[in-house]
């Protein structure tokens, strides 16, 4: 069984050793129009920028402890683009008067060739799927709407199908550590998407 993806940041940007504040939510096929009208109005770029990625998860198992995880991510609408090496780091949760969950978040951009070095450095695949969908920005803000496919031949990303009958909705920033007040500006731009989608601060572990 293929682990769903913690999160589908888009092949944008190349921002190094910064902190992701995310808020995560999911609306049903159905409501995807009247969501993106809804952002349409709040956002800064009335029409979104679309994308269609492959992404990639490798893991390396150490002798003790949980393997360490990269995820390798290519632009498939932009072919010629730098694939994305992201490393994500263990969210703290933990805190209550944050608004978002918190995670060190590194992004390099890289050559065509990153399978092949992950591969020599003793990483393996454990699963990889395709993101399409659109991103809006409001400041510092960005909202990422996707929808999630599952690779049913290893490699063909021709060959998919949906993961679920709903998009997945991403609300995030990328900020140096110790600006928690931006989770405040994302928790009063979430309430404005109410009651379209209810995004949270969700916990990865307690949905694997």
């Amino acid at each position: 069984m293929e682990a769903p993806p913690v999160t589908v940041m888009p092949v944008t940007g190349g921002t190094i050793n910064m902190m992701e504040y995310l808020l995560q939510g999911s609306v049903l096929d159905q409501a995807l129009d009247s969501l993106l009208h809804r952002l349409r109005g709040l956002c800064d770029n009335m029409e979104p920028e679309s994308f269609a990625d492959h992404e990639m998860v490798y893991l390396l198992k150490g002798q003790q402890g949980n393997p360490f995880l990269l995820r390798a991510r290519r632009s498939l609408a932009h072919p010629p683009a730098p694939w994305h090496l992201r490393y994500l780091g263990q969210p703290e949760v933990g805190d209550k008067s944050r608004h978002a969950l918190v995670r060190n978040c590194v992004d390099v951009a890289t050559s065509h060739s990153l399978p092949e070095f992950l591969n020599e450095m003793g990483f393996r695949m454990d699963h990889e799927f395709v993101a399409k969908g659109h991103i809006f920005r409001k400041g510092s803000l960005k909202v990422v709407v996707s929808k999630l496919f599952r690779v049913l031949v290893q490699g063909n990303t021709e060959n998919t199908e949906p993961l679920s009958l709903s998009y997945l909705v991403e609300l995030s920033v990328l900020a140096p550590a110790g600006q928690d007040t931006v989770s405040e500006d994302m928790r009063a731009f979430a309430e404005q998407l109410k009651p379209l989608v209810h995004l949270e601060k969700i916990d990865p572990k307690r949905h694997m």
